[in-house]
């Protein structure tokens, strides 16, 4: 089933059958979350291919960028399938969480930024995915929310850590434990939003245009800044600045930093080629 989400300029390539997939000419990877039935919720499998396709993303040096979306109006994801996690026992649960948590790593150490395009609902499982995405672009009125403590469980995708990391621990335990959902205006207010477009029709569009943005700069900088910024967080402070410029240093051997200083110097566009 293709997905009812995908830009006319693009191809689709038919690998799975819930994750659609497909690119476009400057190396935009469109992924498509394609269970809108089910409000694209997230069943074993799906996480699986995801994690699949995001282990994958790296190798890919044509790929600049990859938008990650959802099938349909209603939800971009309504988090896990409940009837799925409802009979685990301790041991399953743990590796369920693990799975998630795996899948969402992969998705911010993929090395290409990943957009994420929120067409309505994100919600718990849904939420981490869209946490763990470099960029995040939003229809109005989209929502972001974390109910599991309804459902008796926490967030275990990551959604504790990386909501707390975002916006606070104050307005990330308000979304967990009291139900305070994020308003994609709210989000966009303390920065967990990047963008926000008014209609259906235009998400995709500003999330390609955001993606084509990236395209235009060094591919191998790009990276670097993300691995800046994802690694670097999680360490100190020394240790951060320390990776910066060991980062830094490593793009002074490469052809696209000859180029981008050269063509500054001599007032034109850059071609860069990602050596």
């Amino acid at each position: 089933m293709k997905s009812k989400v995908q830009s006319p300029k693009s191809e689709v390539d038919e690998l799975f059958s819930d994750i659609g997939l497909w690119t476009l000419d400057f190396g935009l990877m469109v992924v498509c979350l394609n269970r809108a039935e089910k409000r694209n919720a997230l069943t074993r499998g799906m996480l699986e291919r995801l994690g699949e396709v995001f282990a994958g993303v790296g190798e890919r040096r044509e790929v600049r960028a990859v938008v990650l979306t959802g099938a349909g109006r209603e939800a971009f994801c309504a988090g896990t399938d409940i009837g799925e996690l409802a009979s685990l026992d301790v041991a399953e649960a743990r590796a369920a969480a693990r799975r998630g948590q795996e899948v969402c790593d992969a998705i911010e150490s993929c090395g290409v930024p990943v957009i994420v395009a929120v067409n309505g609902l994100a919600a718990g499982g849904g939420c981490e995915l869209a946490l763990a995405c470099h960029l995040r672009v939003a229809v109005a009125g989209a929502r972001f929310t974390l109910p599991e403590a309804k459902l008796g469980v926490l967030p275990a995708y990551g959604g504790t850590q990386r909501l707390a990391r975002a916006v606070g621990a104050g307005r990330a335990l308000a979304a967990m434990i009291a139900g305070d959902g994020l308003t994609a205006e709210e989000a966009h207010r303390l920065g967990l939003v990047n963008r926000i477009v008014e209609g259906d029709d235009e998400l995709l569009p500003a999330a390609e245009s955001l993606a084509h943005e990236i395209a235009q700069h060094a591919p191998l900088a790009v990276r670097a800044c993300l691995a800046a910024v994802t690694r670097g967080t999680r360490l100190s402070l020394e240790d951060g600045l320390a990776l910066e410029a060991e980062l830094f240093s490593q793009l002074f051997a490469t052809a696209d930093m000859r180029e981008g200083t050269r063509a500054f110097l001599e007032k034109r566009a850059p071609v860069f080629k990602g050596q």
